[in-house]
């Protein structure tokens, strides 16, 4: 498997065919979805690689907590079908993260239009 990172529009939206299906409003939400990933990157990088934490490790739960309260914080978001925390390489799920890093990706609707997104740790 070769890893190359996603392609996004100017607002963060991964470039998909499925984008043109949004409307106006739809469109101007649908970058919630790298908004909370890039939240749960934060937050991974401020706990992982801290200077002094000696744990260097963050427990999944929490990187979901931070991803669903963004998603939920939008109206037009719902049908959250999955939000996933892997192994980057086995993609098994991952109690909690170290400095070896994971995969997050998630699929929700948008309206009426299923995106996916993930983002690389």
């Amino acid at each position: 498997m070769h890893i190359c990172p996603t392609l996004r529009e100017d607002d963060g939206l991964a470039m998909s065919s499925r984008n043109a299906y949004l409307n106006g409003e739809e469109r101007q939400s649908a970058p919630v979805l790298y908004r909370a990933l890039r939240s749960a990157e934060e937050l991974y990088r401020s706990r992982v690689y801290a200077v002094g934490d000696a744990g260097g490790r963050i427990a999944s739960s929490e990187l979901l907590s931070t991803i669903l309260n963004i998603l939920n914080s939008d109206s037009l978001v719902h049908n959250i079908q999955y939000v996933s925390i892997d192994d980057k390489n086995t993609m098994w799920p991952l109690s909690d993260v170290g400095t070896d890093g994971a995969v997050i990706s998630l699929a929700c609707e948008v309206g009426s239009v299923r995106l996916i997104d993930n983002i690389i740790l």
